[in-house]
């Protein structure tokens, strides 16, 4: 939104930007929650909101370790799907499972360059946090009727793909867009992340810091060093 105050502990905005607090949930869990949480929540409501149930086959979740992963790891589980959670850091292999992951995959496993339209069917919805050839590769192992959503770009803003995963599997492909959100579907969310959808793992995997380390956690972050979520303490 390009509007200072992002580590502030109060900024004004525009009152349609605002979203009344659900009374399930504090302030902490909210911010524990964050943007990536937000987003998380988005992608796993495409799919749940599809024709997909879960006992139909597995979710393949990519970035794992990451807010976005690692929040859809735990309210896919939370909701009974089968999660596979891909990453390029497989010493978290035991903390991924322990917030919901069924089955953990080198990030490589997802990363195909063979150059051929459509691979062996794999997962029958599809989370993918980080784009590039990751998301193309997910569109050509989805199952048949699958659900594809994307939020993100680390791997790459552009992905190279052929018709044949749409007009021979239905594939649907959801971007997710946290920023522009209806308001409706906002609070929706929210609504459904303090009630329904709200783990008893959303605590774990949170380190609480001073403002004073904020650089050193986005460098961590830049250097793909971090993992969990990371909330800053104020006062």
């Amino acid at each position: 939104m390009n509007t200072s105050g992002g580590f502030q502990k109060y900024i004004r905005v525009p009152s349609r930007w605002i979203v009344r607090l659900p009374e399930n949930l504090t302030l902490k869990e909210s911010m524990i929650y964050g943007t990536a949480g937000f987003t998380a929540a988005l992608s796993v409501n495409k799919i749940v909101n599809s024709t997909l149930k879960p006992d139909q086959g597995k979710v393949l979740v990519t970035g794992a370790t990451g807010g976005v992963g690692s929040t859809a790891i735990r309210i896919l589980n939370h909701l009974g799907y089968h999660v596979v959670a891909a990453t390029g850091k497989l010493e978290a292999k035991d903390l991924l499972k322990s917030i919901g992951a069924s089955e953990v995959i080198d990030r490589q496993a997802i990363d195909n360059t063979s150059g051929k339209p459509l691979l062996k069917s794999k997962w029958m919805a599809v989370v993918d946090t980080v784009g590039g050839n990751t998301l193309a590769t997910a569109l050509k192992t989805a199952e048949y009727d699958g659900h594809v959503t994307t939020c993100g770009n680390v791997a790459g803003h552009k992905f190279d793909a052929s018709v044949y995963p749409f007009i021979l599997r239905g594939i649907t492909l959801h971007g997710i867009d946290s920023v522009e959100c209806p308001q409706a579907l906002r609070q929706e969310i929210w609504n459904k992340l303090s009630t329904n959808w709200k783990t008893n793992t959303l605590r774990e995997t949170i380190e609480e810091i001073s403002l004073e380390k904020v650089s050193e956690k986005i460098e961590a972050m830049l250097n793909g060093k971090l993992k969990g979520r990371v909330i800053i303490k104020m006062d």
